[in-house]
């Protein structure tokens, strides 16, 4: 029953959310043009927010809940499980105080409306997987851009979406690279709850009534420590924090 009525509140979604892509598109062409950096991530930040409630019409909500506060200032490396595209507009909407950049495969950086134009003038990093030169380019170019203008970074470190919620071991090569170019990065382990469950039918129709949770656990420095040990510490408590799979 549950599935049948899913239908037609997916569509409402759909259009709700390709709506605002579409209507955010030419804002932040504008902001960027008139108001350079900081006017372009607020246009952005404003657009997530409502792609988070294009999500209520499928009674679907967000929260985040940090374990402890984390000043303004450094630079993080929130490395996350992957769950859904649905993980992405919590994580720019709540990290926003903290100029949050995203790596993304490169296939996103063209043809969809506000989404490939952010990860092309936002600071962000599109790689391709399939040229392991141009990945290595384009994500020290963007580490470097990290370190320099003290950004923050959210990274995947699974590599691709857990479709069942169950976790997946940590891909290494980009986050050893980042640490290498940004030093005195801090790591914020993120686990994302639930988000996996939108995707339960598939691309349609979308799940329905789930509570899609980030939890910001402790911060870990990483100066001075072994990256593997570090990398494997961060797996373990991004993992010991996933409350719910299909399996």
């Amino acid at each position: 029953m549950q599935k049948i009525i899913s239908y037609p509140l997916t569509v409402i979604h759909f259009i709700l959310f390709f709506l605002f892509l579409v209507i955010f598109h030419p804002i932040q062409l504008i902001c960027y043009k008139l108001g350079g950096y900081n006017a372009h991530r607020k246009s952005v930040y404003i657009l997530n927010w409502f792609l988070m409630q294009s999500q209520l019409p499928l009674f679907n909500t967000f929260s985040i809940n940090y374990k402890s506060k984390l000043p303004v200032g450094p630079s993080y490396v929130f490395v996350c499980n992957h769950q859904s595209m649905f993980d992405i507009p919590p994580l720019i909407y709540y990290l926003r105080d903290y100029h949050a950049k995203f790596i993304a495969k490169k296939e996103l950086a063209k043809g969809i409306p506000s989404i490939s134009l952010n990860l092309r003038i936002g600071e962000n990093c599109a790689i391709d997987r399939k040229d392991r030169k141009q990945a290595i380019t384009a994500l020290v170019k963007f580490a470097k851009n990290v370190h320099e203008k003290k950004r923050s970074v959210v990274i995947f470190a699974e590599g691709t979406r857990s479709r069942t919620g169950v976790p997946k071991p940590f891909q290494t090569n980009g986050l050893k690279t980042i640490f290498k170019y940004v030093p005195d990065a801090v790591i914020v382990p993120v686990t994302i709850n639930n988000s996996w469950k939108v995707d339960r039918y598939g691309k349609f129709p979308y799940g329905l009534g789930n509570k899609i949770a980030l939890t910001i656990h402790n911060p870990i420095p990483i100066q001075g420590r072994n990256m593997d040990e570090v990398i494997l510490e961060t797996q373990e408590i991004v993992h010991n924090g996933v409350t719910s799979t299909a399996v």
